[in-house]
């Protein structure tokens, strides 16, 4: 048989292939090991076959456009007819991507922030990788002091230009300090961030966020303290009669100092620490503290939040389930 007979009923076959199954039978027919082509041997003198040779390999080469020009046909037809089946309907609306919200946290950090605004501090944010000098001996915490047991926790494996070891702040206090030492009195300035703290039950978390607030002057007395702390309080939670008590206590950048309770469905809870800044460490801010003197004092911001909201578990917070963050949109 010749090869233009052997190439026209190949073409046929895969013309008339009605699926991918038929036509890789007939491939195999004509372009497989033992097909008819493979069989085909030329004869004759040298240049005879040189010739043939070249007519076998165009006309396999016809074979083979016209196998995947059919695989193709077969593919289209496949792809349209599923398309058929699973029409879009085009006029219903997209899905959409959900909004997100703010978080709890950084909700009431907003909130601290917009209340002390009001009145008349400024907000200053600082490195959250601090030195020793500004997260304790600035303070009056010295090295070995006892009080740097329940703060002195998390160091990092580098120094600053003097050698000095790196710690990740265990409060926003050092923010006191370096805000301190770039502005003249009067200062009122509120120090918001996240600090670190090896701590990590219900109620505590290694990574935490507070809000530090500091007024130096000359006459700023615990009675300012008292009174502007009261009033942020009863803004933030939206309620005038909120009752508001100080207890001693002891803080080493404090001298004398409290802790701030709230009277909340019947019990008290503490809300802050406070206190008047220590002699030294108005000297540390590079004032005089026999002229210049103040309050400071520093509040949790999850405490705040899981006080307005009635959350139970601190956890919570850092879990990322959207379940409890759609709760606050």
């Amino acid at each position: 048989m010749s090869l233009d007979a052997i190439v026209a009923r190949a073409l046929a076959q895969f013309a008339a292939a009605p699926d991918a199954a038929a036509l890789e039978n007939a491939k195999a027919r004509y372009l497989g090991k033992g097909g008819e082509l493979a069989a085909f041997r030329p004869s004759g003198t040298a240049e005879e076959r040189r010739v043939a040779g070249a007519a076998f390999n165009a006309a396999k080469q016809r074979v083979e456009a016209a196998l995947e020009a059919r695989r193709a046909a077969l593919a289209d037809a496949k792809l349209n007819a599923r398309l058929g089946e699973e029409a879009l309907d085009v006029t219903l609306p997209a899905r959409g991507h959900g909004r997100g919200g703010v978080h709890p946290v950084i909700r009431t950090w907003q909130r601290v922030e917009a209340i002390w605004q009001t009145l008349g501090f400024d907000v200053a944010e600082g490195p959250e990788i601090e030195t020793d000098w500004y997260s304790f001996t600035a303070l009056n915490n010295p090295e070995n002091h006892p009080a740097r047991s329940m703060q002195d926790t998390f160091y990092v494996d580098l120094k600053d230009e003097q050698g000095i070891a790196l710690n990740l702040r265990p409060h926003t206090s050092p923010m006191q300090v370096r805000y301190a030492r770039m502005h003249s009195p009067p200062i009122k300035v509120i120090a918001p961030g996240r600090t670190y703290r090896v701590d990590s039950d219900a109620t505590h978390s290694p990574m935490f966020h507070q809000v530090e607030c500091l007024w130096i002057d000359e006459d700023i007395s615990f009675a300012d303290l008292k009174g502007v702390y009261t009033d942020f309080l009863r803004r933030f939670f939206e309620n005038d009669e909120l009752e508001v008590r100080f207890r001693p206590s002891y803080f080493p950048f404090t001298e004398p100092s409290a802790e701030i309770d709230m009277k909340l469905k019947g019990r008290w809870l503490e809300i802050s620490g406070s206190g008047q800044v220590h002699p030294t460490v108005v000297r540390n801010f590079g004032l005089d503290p026999e002229r210049y003197i103040g309050f400071a004092f520093g509040s949790g911001l999850e405490r705040l939040t899981m006080l307005r909201y009635g959350i139970e578990d601190l956890r919570l917070f850092f879990d990322g389930d959207l379940r409890f963050l759609a709760q606050f949109p």
